[in-house]
């Protein structure tokens, strides 16, 4: 393991800053700004953290602590548990820590991922204490090599007053030269981002930084957390069967080529599923412009749909993983890892056009996307990078079954319980029971549409007798303002819809999809 560390470690006396995880946690104090790495459970510092939580039983410390994205090994709910985190951002996927945040135990900023280091940078959120980053590799001049994620971890390393960096002896070496690392210029004067494809390298292939800023230097011998991927079942596919057919439609308007744009996709087993289904397509030459490369992409590259994936995380379930981290030499001229803030670059995001496809919890009549909260409350993940690319892609697309918890709970509601995206900035909705395309269309139409094309059959006369009465009322955006919110009252009464199907005292002609 030393000659190991020798050969990824290149800092002159680098073995002065060796010290263990308990004793570079030591350097947090209570109160500090702790920025980490990580970005949906994989490249987080794997033994600081613990080392973190251990230190907390005997002396109560709380910290704030920003990342990239999610920790894996379950980081985030020892932190919780331990009653170390006194503010978290901005985003978490731990059921500990999400029953933390809706206690009111730990403060959540939810924020879209491309901003955090941007308030950063511009001292909007304070100063920044100490960054733990995990490297796969450590240059003569200082410079970190990441491990499977970027997220915010550069700008963390350059931004903090000191930097601890957990050497990970167990990522595989091909993972040198795999990144792109490129830092915006300071607001007025900075200059534009050169990315003009998703294979564009305009950086260096580590974080540059000061080695005077390294305190420690902790060496891991740690493994991300493999994802778990439901695999594709038949909403899923049927889900994927409309998209190809739009994507299919697109072709011949020619408003796409074959190899359509580059694609976004969200975090999970639905957008995975989805993604996956794009093998069964006609299409050719595809590429990626997203944050996280999961199975699907790798499976698209090795069947030759793909060509190319720019990411800022790599997520895989243990076979995929297996795969891909014991051959990455296969994948290197193929992808690409970035810091998120490139990866969620609204101007890049609109520049390349990139389709974005992401996961909703509920969608209303209208379109309005609630992402992150159950009935309208209680924090599930967060907000994510949805925003940065359903905001500025050229087409964005919201993916999600008609109805959960076997059916007790609509998808399609009259009025989203939170609103996480604006009908403004949504263009497509999909369920496995249709399509709707809201491009152009009034809210009037747009309720039509969704009603008729991706609504459940059982909830669907509810729907249109809710719609029908709203517009007797007038209004552009037509609401029955007492009723608007009576489905998720009833679903936290009941643990379900169904009685407001029950309350339809005659079935209301079903609306036709007539867009």
């Amino acid at each position: 393991m030393t000659e190991l560390a020798d050969q990824r470690c290149q800092l002159p006396n680098w073995r002065d800053r060796m010290m263990s995880a308990d004793a570079a946690a030591a350097l947090i104090d209570d109160g500090m700004v702790v920025g980490m790495s990580g970005f949906t459970r994989a490249g987080e510092a794997k033994e600081v953290p613990l080392a973190l939580a251990r230190r907390a039983e005997r002396d109560p410390l709380k910290i704030t602590l920003m990342t990239g994205a999610s920790l894996g090994n379950d980081i985030d709910g020892i932190l919780s548990d331990a009653h170390v985190l006194a503010r978290r951002m901005p985003f978490q996927v731990d059921r500990s820590l999400r029953a933390a945040i809706n206690a009111g135990e730990v403060m959540f900023t939810d924020q879209h991922l491309s901003e955090t280091v941007e308030l950063l940078r511009n001292k909007q959120l304070g100063k920044l204490d100490v960054a733990v980053i995990e490297a796969a590799a450590i240059t003569a001049d200082g410079g970190i090599v990441p491990t499977a994620s970027v997220g915010n971890s550069a700008s963390f390393a350059i931004l903090a007053d000191k930097v601890i960096v957990e050497l990970n002896l167990a990522t595989p070496e091909a993972m040198i030269g795999l990144h792109d690392i490129y830092i915006p210029g300071m607001r007025p004067n900075r200059q534009p981002i050169p990315v003009t494809a998703p294979d564009s390298r305009i950086g260096t292939p580590h974080i540059p930084l000061d080695p005077d800023k390294i305190a420690a230097i902790v060496l891991t011998h740690g493994h991300d957390s493999p994802s778990t991927v439901n695999p594709p079942n038949d909403a899923t596919r049927r889900i994927a069967g409309h998209l190809i057919e739009f994507f299919e439609n697109e072709v011949r308007e020619e408003r796409l080529t074959p190899s359509l744009l580059p694609l976004q996709a969200g975090i999970g087993s639905m957008a995975n599923a989805v993604m996956h289904g794009l093998m069964e397509g006609p299409f050719e030459g595809l590429t990626m412009y997203s944050e996280v490369l999961q199975d699907s992409t790798f499976d698209l590259l090795d069947s030759g749909k793909m060509t190319f994936a720019s990411g800022s995380s790599i997520t895989l379930s243990s076979s995929c993983g297996q795969r891909v981290w014991n051959h990455l030499e296969r994948y290197k001229d193929r992808i690409v890892l970035r810091p998120q803030e490139l990866s969620n670059h609204p101007g890049i995001v609109r520049r390349l056009g990139v389709i974005a496809i992401n996961t909703a919890l509920e969608i209303d009549i209208y379109g309005n996307v609630n992402s992150t909260h159950v009935n309208g409350t209680h924090m599930m993940n967060g907000i994510g990078g949805s925003g940065d690319f359903a905001r500025n892609g050229q087409l964005s697309i919201f993916i999600t079954t008609a109805t959960a918890k076997d059916g007790d709970l609509s998808s399609v509601v009259p009025f989203a319980s939170h609103v996480d995206h604006t009908e403004h900035d949504v263009d497509i909705v999909v369920t496995e029971h249709g399509l709707a395309d809201l491009r152009g269309l009034a809210p009037r139409e747009r309720a039509r549409c969704i009603i008729g094309n991706c609504a459940d059959p059982y909830y669907r006369p509810a729907l249109a007798a809710y719609f029908e009465e709203a517009c007797s009322r007038g209004g552009h955006t037509p609401h029955c303002l007492e009723r608007a919110l009576a489905w998720h009252a009833t679903a936290r009464r009941d643990g379900s819809m169904r009685a407001v199907v029950e309350a339809v005292s005659a079935p209301a002609t079903e609306l036709t999809p007539d867009i």
